[in-house]
């Protein structure tokens, strides 16, 4: 099967390449970029995707709820059938973050600022496929990506009225809800909030608003794809990943819209990592990541800015590279995982798939997602794993051995 897709993750140029064999590991090899964070992917070519326009939210400005550039915000919907007519599916897009003004201002000028570069139609793959054989227990329901344009995973509040910047991704937010609501999410009878990458992040913060939408009647839970961003330790003993969190918290006013459980003990910067997040979410949520996440692997963990002397840049192209202590280096960042996700993985109304991969944003992947040779915990692929777990099937705690022991990974690998 081949499958074309970039990650953008934060400051390079990126181009694409597919899936190759290697041995009994399957790797994918495409050059990582770091501007924004972001799965583009097609679909075998024997499958043509299911394609979905783009609707911009006609009274959001007069909320304030508007992109970086002062542009509406929008989504594209795909409505449900049958048995899937009462069902919702929101999926909340990742993108990065913007935490300076110098790169807000950049980011006004991509699809991740303003609507006027967004895509008019986006392929619906992987968790928002139509096709039944390809997205088995969501392809009926109602699916819904909303466009990330404001850079704080949906959850800032303010403005810089000298650069004309917008920083509203909590009225965004809002303003979405408020419109599926109106177009028949009130009457649903189960609902799930999804997202990948910074969405990832954005379904965690969001999730228990997401759920008070609703009566107690509606079957309301929530995943997080690579949303599992770590403060964590960069091979040069600095915080990257915190001192950049640090300005998209400050910037954008993001503590307005974090929740006091943390605030009450943690810094506002503490409360945007959803190590110190998820063990308070009171709705069902599934957490699904890789152990060692690409994108933390290269904009966290080994920037250029933390590796000047580019010790890691064979090791993080390609782990296959790496020496045994920067493979250890990696080890230990699972094993921060594990234990940030302790309290969190005691609850039996969560739900857990942490496999050893070298990936990021598994679900929106129709490769990863569900396949003929997907990624695999207890023999079981994401998709049915997430499905067993939302209607209650059975539990799902799927923790992965350490690397190299998965040979079912879809790795991403720089070229």
């Amino acid at each position: 099967m081949k499958l074309i897709f970039a990650i953008r993750l934060l400051y390079y140029s990126c181009f694409v390449s597919g899936i190759v064999s290697s041995g009994s590991e399957r790797r994918t090899q495409t050059v990582l970029s770091y501007l924004e964070n972001d799965v583009v992917s097609s679909p075998p070519s024997s499958a043509k995707p299911l394609m979905v326009g783009l609707t911009l939210i006609q009274g959001a400005a007069s909320k304030g709820a508007v992109c970086l550039d002062g542009t509406l915000p929008g989504y594209h919907l795909h409505p449900g059938s049958g048995s899937g007519s009462s069902s919702w599916l929101i999926q909340l897009e990742g993108g990065g973050w913007c935490n300076t003004i110098r790169n807000c201002v950049y980011r006004k000028t991509t699809r991740r600022g303003s609507s006027n570069y967004m895509e008019k139609q986006l392929p619906f793959t992987g968790i928002l496929s139509n096709k039944a054989e390809e997205n088995p227990d969501f392809f009926n329901w109602n699916r819904v990506k909303l466009r990330y344009c404001d850079g704080a995973s949906f959850s800032g509040d303010s403005q810089n009225e000298a650069a004309q910047l917008n920083f509203r991704g909590q009225k965004i937010w809002l303003a979405a809800m408020e419109e599926l609501m109106s177009k028949g999410m009130k009457k649903a009878n189960q609902a799930l909030l999804s997202g990948c990458s910074a969405g990832g992040l954005a379904s965690i913060i969001h999730c228990d608003e997401f759920q008070e939408l609703f009566p107690q009647s509606t079957k309301v839970k929530c995943l997080s794809d690579a949303g599992l961003f770590l403060d964590a330790v960069d091979v040069s003993g600095g915080h990257t990943l915190r001192n950049m969190f640090g300005g998209v918290v400050s910037l954008q006013e993001v503590q307005k819209n974090l929740p006091s459980t943390c605030l009450n003990h943690l810094d506002p910067t503490s409360c945007f990592f959803p190590q110190n997040l998820v063990a308070n979410v009171k709705t069902p949520l599934f957490l699904l990541n890789a152990a060692y996440d690409a994108w933390q692997v290269q904009a966290s963990l080994a920037p250029p800015s933390a590796d000047p002397n580019g010790l890691w840049s064979d090791c993080k192209s390609n782990h296959a590279h790496c020496n045994s202590s920067q493979i250890q280096f990696f080890q230990d960042f699972r094993n921060q995982i594990l234990n940030a996700i302790k309290d969190f993985s005691g609850s039996s109304q969560n739900g857990l798939f942490i496999n050893s991969c070298f990936a990021h944003c598994q679900s929106e992947r129709q490769d990863t997602w569900f396949a003929d040779d997907s990624p695999l915990l207890r023999n079981k692929p994401i998709a049915l794993s997430v499905g067993d777990w939302f209607f209650d099937r059975e539990g799902v705690k799927a923790i992965d051995c350490a690397y190299p022991c998965d040979n079912t990974c879809h790795n991403l690998v720089l070229k």
